[in-house]
C-alpha cells in the first residue's frame, strides 16, 4: 500500500501543518496514551493524532486503523493515502459514519453539505484543501466516492484488525454501527460451496477425506435438508468415523437417520461400534431389524435436542470451532473475545450490584479457556481463567483451578504471579475449607496425593521453579518453590511419586515435562486417560450430611 503522502507529510512541515488544520492529521500528536495492540498480533505503528485524543495506526499491510479516546476503533482507509482522501476530502468525517452508498447520493451529498457548513462558520477548508490535494498528489473525488471508501474500509476492520487494551486484553468497540453477517456465514460459505458440489456428484472424494471440508459439508446439509441427500450422507457418515466420536459424527447419524429407511441400520450400528468413545456417543440407537419408525423416532428426539434447522441456534463454539479448523483463526479469534468482553462486563455490573454472576456465563469460562488455547492465545486463556477461579466453591475445584492458572500464567512469563497462585493453592491444600472449620468439611481433597492432580501440581511446581530461575530478582521465592515441591512429592503416594521421579530422572536441573492441554478443571482422569501416567485412584465416596 503506497505511503506517498506520509512521507511527503514528513519531509514538508507547510504540509504537515496543512494536514493538522484543518483536517486534524496532527503528526505531533501520534502518542495515543495507552498501550494497545492488535488482537492478530501484527505490526501496529502510531503516526499521528487528532485534537480530540483519536490515533492513527498504520497496520502491517498499511490498512489505517483509527481509535478514539472512548474505546472505539476502525480502519479508515486501505493505506495512508487513501485514508487521507477521507480526512481531506470529508473534514466533518466523524458524523458520517452511518452513512453507506446503499443511503443513495441525494441523501450523502446533503449530509456532508451540511456538515461543511457548519465547520466554514468557524475556519476555512476549500483553498486548504486544494492546496492539500495539490501538494500530495491526492486525486480529487465526490463526497459519493470517498463515502463509499470510508465504509468499505469501517467493514475491514474484523476480524483481521481488531485493536486491543494491551494490559486488560478487552476489545475496542467498532467505530461505526454497520451490520455484519453473522459468524455462522462466513463460517459456513466453504461448506455450502461442497454440498453443492456433492449434489451434483463431484468433489465426493475430496470433500469425504478431508476433516474440516467434511464438517463444514455436513453443517450446511444440517440447515439445508433434502429428501435427495441420503446417498452423499452415508458417504460422509462412513468417513466421518474415522475421526471416532465428534458432533459431526452424531450429526451425520441423525441425518441419515431422519430418513428413517431400515436397510441404514447395519450402517449406524456398524459407526457405533467403531470404539468405545462412539459407541458411548451414539447410546440409545436402534440396533438392526428394529422398526424404522423407531430410528426415526431415535433421530428425531436427537435432532430436537442437538441441532435443528437454524444456524443462529447453535452454540458459538460450534461457529469458532469450525472457523479455526479451516484456518480461519482471526475470525474465531475475534468471536471469543467479544464473548469474553461481554461476559466480564456483565460480571463486573453484577459484581457492583451485589449478585452473583450468571450460571450460563460461568459455564462458559471453561470452555472459553480451552478454545483460547487451542488457538494459542495464552493470554487470552489467562484473563478468561482469572474470572474462573474465584467462582470454585469446592475445594478440588478452587486447586485444579488455580492449578491451571498458574500454568497460564507461567506459560505468559508472569512468574511472580505464578509465584502467588500455586502459594495460594497450597494454602488450599493445608485448609481445604478456607479455615472455617465447618464441620461437614470439605472432603473432596481428601485423597489427592493419589491421583493425577496431585502429580500435576507436583509437576507445575517443579516447571515455575526451572522457568522463573532466569528472573534474579525472584530467586527467593524459586527457592521456596523448589522447597515446597519437595515437601508435595514426598506426600504422593508410591505410585504418583515414582511417575513423577521417572519425569524428573536423570537431568541435573529442576525439569518435569509439561502439557499444554492438561485439563486439570475436572475430576482426576482414570485409566487410559490419565494424562502423566500416574494410576489415578478415584475419591472414595462421601459421607452424607446425616
Amino acid at each position: 500500500m503506497s505511503d506517498h503522502a506520509l512521507r511527503l507529510l514528513r519531509e514538508q512541515p507547510h504540509l504537515a501543518e496543512l494536514a493538522a488544520f484543518p483536517f486534524n492529521f496532527d503528526l505531533t500528536r501520534a502518542d495515543h496514551g495507552e498501550a494497545v495492540r492488535l488482537a492478530s498480533g501484527g505490526p501496529l505503528e502510531a503516526v499521528a493524532g487528532d485534537d480530540t485524543g483519536g490515533t492513527y495506526f498504520v497496520c502491517g499491510d498499511g490498512s489505517v486503523l483509527y481509535a478514539d479516546s472512548e474505546g472505539s476503533a476502525g480502519i479508515i482507509g486501505n493505506s495512508v493515502d487513501e485514508a487521507l482522501e477521507v480526512l481531506v476530502g470529508l473534514p466533518g468525517w466523524h458524523d458520517y459514519l452511518g452513512l453507506a452508498p446503499a443511503d443513495g447520493e441525494e441523501k450523502i451529498r446533503a449530509a456532508v453539505a451540511e456538515t461543511e457548513e457548519e465547520i466554514r462558520e468557524y475556519h476555512g477548508i476549500d483553498d486548504e484543501r486544494t492546496e492539500l490535494r495539490a501538494g500530495l498528489g491526492l486525486p480529487e473525488r465526490s463526497s459519493v466516492e470517498l463515502i463509499g471508501l470510508l465504509h468499505a474500509a469501517l467493514l475491514r476492520t474484523e476480524p483481521d484488525f481488531l485493536l486491543l487494551n494491551a494490559e486488560e486484553g478487552g476489545a475496542h468497540a467498532l467505530l461505526d454501527r454497520h451490520p455484519r453477517p453473522p459468524l455462522w456465514e462466513a463460517v459456513l460459505a466453504r461448506g455450502r460451496t461442497d454440498l453443492t458440489l456433492l449434489r451434483e456428484g463431484s468433489a465426493w472424494v475430496e470433500v469425504a477425506e478431508d476433516r474440516a471440508r467434511r464438517a463444514l459439508a455436513l453443517r450446511a446439509a444440517q440447515f439445508d435438508r433434502r429428501e435427495g441427500d441420503l446417498p452423499l450422507l452415508r458417504h460422509l457418515l462412513r468417513h466421518e468415523a474415522e475421526a471416532s466420536m465428534t458432533d459431526e459424527l452424531r450429526l451425520a447419524a441423525v441425518l441419515v437417520g431422519l430418513h428413517g429407511h431400515a436397510e441404514d441400520l447395519p450402517l449406524l450400528y456398524e459407526v457405533r461400534e467403531t470404539d468405545f468413545d462412539t459407541w458411548c456417543g451414539l447410546g440409545g440407537m436402534p440396533e438392526p431389524g428394529a422398526d424404522p419408525a423407531e430410528l426415526r423416532r431415535w433421530a428425531r428426539d436427537l435432532d430436537d435436542s442437538l441441532f435443528g434447522t437454524d444456524p443462529a441456534d447453535e452454540p458459538l463454539f460450534t461457529w469458532t470451532g469450525l472457523a479455526h479448523e479451516q484456518g480461519l483463526v482471526e475470525l474465531a479469534r475475534a468471536a471469543l473475545i467479544r464473548r469474553l468482553d461481554d461476559i466480564d462486563f456483565r460480571a463486573y455490573c453484577e459484581a457492583r450490584d451485589g449478585k452473583a454472576m450468571e450460571r450460563r456465563d460461568a459455564s462458559q469460562l471453561s470452555t472459553l479457556v480451552h478454545e483460547f488455547e487451542q488457538l494459542g492465545d495464552t493470554f487470552q486463556a489467562l484473563r478468561t481463567q482469572r474470572l474462573y477461579v474465584p467462582l470454585q466453591t469446592r475445594a478440588w475445584d478452587r486447586v485444579s483451578a488455580l492449578l491451571r492458572l498458574a500454568r497460564l500464567e507461567r506459560e505468559e512469563g508472569r512468574f511472580g504471579a505464578a509465584i502467588r497462585t500455586l502459594a495460594s493453592l497450597r494454602d488450599t491444600l493445608a485448609e481445604p475449607d478456607g479455615g472455617a472449620g465447618d464441620s461437614d468439611g470439605d472432603n473432596s481433597l481428601g485423597h489427592w496425593q493419589r491421583t493425577n492432580l496431585g502429580a500435576y501440581i507436583v509437576e507445575e511446581h517443579y516447571a515455575l521453579a526451572r522457568t522463573a530461575a532466569i528472573d534474579t530478582a525472584l530467586a527467593d521465592e524459586v527457592r521456596a518453590v523448589t522447597v515446597a515441591a519437595g515437601e508435595l512429592l514426598t506426600r504422593l503416594s508410591g505410585t504418583a511419586r515414582a511417575n513423577v521421579e521417572r519425569h524428573l530422572a536423570g537431568t541435573t536441573d529442576i525439569r518435569t515435562d509439561t502439557r499444554t492441554d492438561t485439563r486439570t478443571d475436572v475430576h482426576a482422569d482414570t485409566g487410559a486417560n490419565a494424562g502423566a501416567g500416574v494410576s489415578a485412584e478415584p475419591t472414595p465416596p462421601q459421607p452424607s450430611a446425616g
